[in-house]
Parts: structure tokens; sequence; C-alpha cells
């Protein structure tokens, strides 16, 4: 019970360190799947995951944010960092995901890249 709670007096003081640090999403790709994510010590605290439909789309099937960073707008940037890699790569994105189909309904400016 102890250790618990010094595990929760630890990770709240990491939120609270993590709203003062910028936030670096990453991108990784394989021949048939890739990930925007956030790692912070470590640990995936973030993550969107798509896989290739094609040579010019791709589908976002998942985003996951850890609580610790609620209120952060993680899940949006995530999204919004798959935007713009579309748009440098010349590829459409299926937002399959509730949470991804939701930030596109909410930027209409994200059209030029939905399938």
């Amino acid at each position: 019970l102890q250790l618990n709670q010094l595990i929760k007096k630890y990770l709240n003081f990491i939120t609270f360190k993590s709203n003062m640090v910028e936030i670096t999403i990453q991108h990784k790709e394989s021949e048939s799947k890739g990930a925007f994510f956030v790692e912070q010590n470590g640990a995936m605290v973030a993550e969107m995951t798509y896989s290739k439909a094609g040579a010019d789309k791709f589908i976002i099937d998942h985003t996951f944010v850890d609580e610790l960073l609620s209120g952060q707008k993680v899940g949006a940037r995530l999204v919004k960092a798959s935007v713009e890699y579309a748009r440098e790569n010349s590829l459409k994105i299926l937002p399959l995901c509730p949470f991804a189909n939701a930030e596109f309904r909410k930027h209409p400016e994200y059209s030029d890249v939905k399938a």
C-alpha cells in the first residue's frame, strides 16, 4: 500500500513536470503499419497507430493517451502530426478511430488529406 502511494506521488510529479515540458511527437513506420507517439522516461504515454492502405493512403485505427497527459490535447496533436505527414508525402487519411474521426470533423482544414 505504501509503495502504491509513493508511485502515485511520483506519477503526479511527472504530470506536473510534463505540463512545463514541450512534448515531442515521434514517428515510426514499418512496411504495413506506423505510429505517431510520445515517450516519457522510456515509457509510451501516447500513441496513434495506423495501417497503410496502398501506396497513397493510411488508416488511423487507434489513439491512446495516458491519463497523466490529460488536458494537454496530446491526442489532437498526434492527429495534427499525421495530417502534416500526409500533406508532406501526398497521402490521404481514413480516420476510422473515433477520436481521430472527431478531430477531422472539428477541423475542416484537414479535409484536403481525408480519404
